[in-house]
């Protein structure tokens, strides 16, 4: 249940319980295992150009066409699984966000293959540990910064797709990997506190 009489992040103003939620435990949290980096790299690249909520209402119906984001049975999927996810009224029905979607989890099998830890290296863009960033007015968050741009382009230069470095961003936000919780919201202390342990 969702705290009550908190100051929260203007963008969750008018949200939903599912919304309030998601902001209260997960936004800004420091994600550093490899599945959900890449379960956030799924989610984040079908929202482009749609809302956060839009995604996070089909969040779990991402879960059950998406195999619980298993990268590698999710590789393994050919034409048939494209046109039964072209169907799935649970998920974004866009070709090119499902076929990327394949594309990322073979880019990033390969990844883990030759490198190793994909949560790792996308952490040493911002040098291990979130960055701490003390903005009081909504419209003064970012929408990228010079560390997302540099991971954006890595990440092009690997084969994965809709890793734009707006997206890269907000997946940088979801994940914890920078603190974008305005001062005046309860989360932005908390979050701070999270990345210090």
């Amino acid at each position: 249940m969702p705290a009550k009489n908190k100051t929260r992040c203007q963008w969750v103003a008018n949200g939903n319980e599912l919304y309030i939620q998601y902001h209260d435990t997960e936004w800004g949290v420091p994600a550093r295992d490899d599945r959900t980096q890449f379960e956030f790299l799924i989610l984040e690249g079908a929202q482009a150009g749609l809302s956060w909520s839009t995604i996070l209402n089909k969040r779990e119906g991402y879960r059950a066409a998406f195999v619980g984001f298993d990268p590698e049975k999710i590789a393994r999927f050919g034409k048939r699984d494209v046109t039964r996810l072209m169907n799935d009224a649970g998920i974004v029905r866009n070709r090119l966000k499902i076929e990327a979607a394949i594309g990322n989890a073979k880019a990033f099998l390969e990844f883990s293959e030759k490198v190793g830890s994909f949560s790792k290296h996308m952490w040493s863009f911002v040098g291990g540990k979130p960055i701490q960033n003390n903005i009081a007015l909504h419209g003064k968050v970012p929408a990228t910064s010079a560390e997302s741009d540099a991971l954006s382009k890595d990440l092009k230069k690997r084969g994965f797709r809709f890793v734009g470095s707006t997206i890269i961003y907000a997946h940088m936000q979801a994940t914890g990997m920078v603190n974008d919780h305005l001062t005046s919201c309860y989360r932005h202390r908390e979050c701070k506190k999270l990345a210090a342990s």
